[in-house]
């Protein structure tokens, strides 16, 4: 067999049915709308909508936000499908090796891979960025040296960070079930928090900071700026809070009828985070005019006391530090479950596949917690933080393609899902569409990074994978 064939040879989805099977299946729908609200609504919330308004949309940054979840909800209706039909670990990954081949599947997933590195050690740090601002007035400081990456401002390690990551890994190391407990009680509070904002916001109001609604169209420093030239660059920045719903599809193997479980986790988690990401976004632009929120980390205090309420921006604020854990759980048992997979078909050192007397694939969690770790603590990397869409937008193209190699498969050797894509061929095609454009959007440097992720994980596909891997070394 050449090196062609090896790269398009396909899984057979049985097995991956058997290897899974051994996972502990215990997570129900309001586990799975928990951990995707706790994903997709996470720290963005409270600081997303006023920076956009403020570099791109003006009052239209409702616009943005509402036609970002409309790409996204393309893909998340393939992500659906893909999920009930094939409920392994590993979401793309594993799909991806089934219908297009094993080489293609790697892509997929190691372009998610990035999200999840990336993403927990920027929730990590973001997380500390707040609980050190919250402690603050109380005279409470830590030293330069344990509150930046290493080189960066005096920093050597973000203790705050390395204390969270390693927390949230070991409520997750003693089983899911547990984990989504606390995720669960955490996502209430987190939402009760969003909505008691918006409540208070309401009653400050002001018509006229919405007029005008889109602004004239002109360039500046920043990129475009009003006009739907903004919107669209606006678009391009928020969808990066909506790809969690990836982390609900990447632990369907750990999920009780997937057949009902995945679809109404994935699409309903997806519809709540919009509702209350333009709610939010509508509330701020009204308390306040959005050119105040310029340059601001921290738009929904600032314009909480901007309108007489600072009692309320503490409040919201210290619920929003505890609520960024949510997303901390939410990308550790994301990630974690795709490097199992990678470790159960080879094509990283099989230890990562190996579950423990309790079942548990803790040889990946702790994996994916040091490296977070060692990249939250040591590296300033806010260049690289548009590397997690690209990485996931690239997965996002790659399943909505799938759908057209799964539905002809679909009750024959791959079960028949009981939720389908609907208006198909026509919605795949336009979901792979929408991913495109958003990627299209994305800076030059996001391209480079992942360009350069791809590199180095072609050359660990041809140096390791395709020598070790379980598919193509059957006997």
């Amino acid at each position: 067999m050449n090196l062609w064939q090896k790269m398009n040879k396909k899984e057979d989805p049985r097995v991956y049915e058997n290897k899974d099977g051994h996972l502990v299946r215990s997570l129900k729908v309001k586990d799975f709308l928990a951990l995707g609200v706790g994903t997709i609504v996470s720290a963005s919330i409270f600081t997303l909508p006023g920076e956009v308004a403020a570099l791109h949309t003006g009052p239209a940054v409702a616009i943005s936000f509402i036609l970002a979840a409309v790409a996204a909800g393309l893909v998340a209706f393939a992500y659906a499908e893909m999920a009930a039909a094939m409920p392994f670990a590993g979401s793309a990954y594993s799909w991806i090796n089934v219908v297009f081949g094993e080489f293609w599947g790697w892509v997929a997933g190691w372009a998610l891979l990035a999200e999840y590195f990336i993403a927990l050690a920027f929730v990590g740090s973001g997380l500390s960025a707040n609980f050190r601002a919250l402690i603050a007035p109380l005279g409470i400081k830590l030293p330069a040296a344990l509150s930046n990456a290493f080189g960066t401002n005096g920093g050597v390690i973000d203790i705050i960070s390395l204390i969270s990551i390693l927390l949230v890994a070991l409520l997750i190391s003693h089983g899911v079930s547990r984990a989504a407990r606390v995720e669960n009680a955490l996502v209430v509070l987190k939402v009760l928090a969003i909505l008691f904002f918006i409540v208070v916001g309401l009653t400050a109001i002001k018509g006229s900071n919405f007029v005008p609604f889109i602004p004239k169209y002109r360039p500046t420093a920043h990129g475009p700026f009003g006009g739907w030239q903004g919107i669209y660059a606006g678009v391009s920045m928020i969808f990066l809070s909506y790809i969690g719903f990836d982390s609900i599809a990447a632990n369907s193997a750990e999920a009780i009828n997937p057949q009902k479980t995945m679809p109404r986790g994935i699409l309903g988690s997806l519809a709540i985070a919009v509702t209350l990401f333009v709610g939010v976004s509508l509330v701020l632009i009204g308390i306040m005019p959005y050119q105040k929120y310029a340059n601001s980390a921290e738009p929904v205090g600032l314009a909480l006391r901007y309108a007489g309420h600072p009692i309320v921006a503490i409040v919201v604020q210290t619920i929003a530090v505890l609520g960024m854990f949510t997303a901390l759980i939410g990308m550790s048992m994301a990630g974690s479950r795709l490097i199992y997979s990678f470790g159960r078909d080879g094509m990283l050192p099989k230890w990562l596949g190996k579950l423990n007397a309790d079942r548990r694939p803790n040889n990946a969690l702790w994996t994916l917690t040091v490296i977070g770790i060692l990249l939250g603590a040591f590296f300033p990397f806010s260049m690289l933080s548009q590397l997690v869409s690209a990485g996931t937008l690239i997965a996002f193209m790659f399943v909505s393609l799938g759908i057209y190699k799964l539905r002809p498969r679909e009750g024959k050797d791959i079960d028949d899902p009981s939720f389908k894509m609907p208006f198909y061929p026509v919605l795949p095609a336009l979901g792979f569409l929408a991913a495109l454009v958003v990627f299209l959007g994305l800076d030059y440097q996001a391209k480079l990074y992942a360009g350069i992720w791809f590199i180095l994980g072609l050359l660990i596909y041809l140096g390791y994978g395709v020598h070790h891997s379980v598919l193509n070394n059957k006997k």
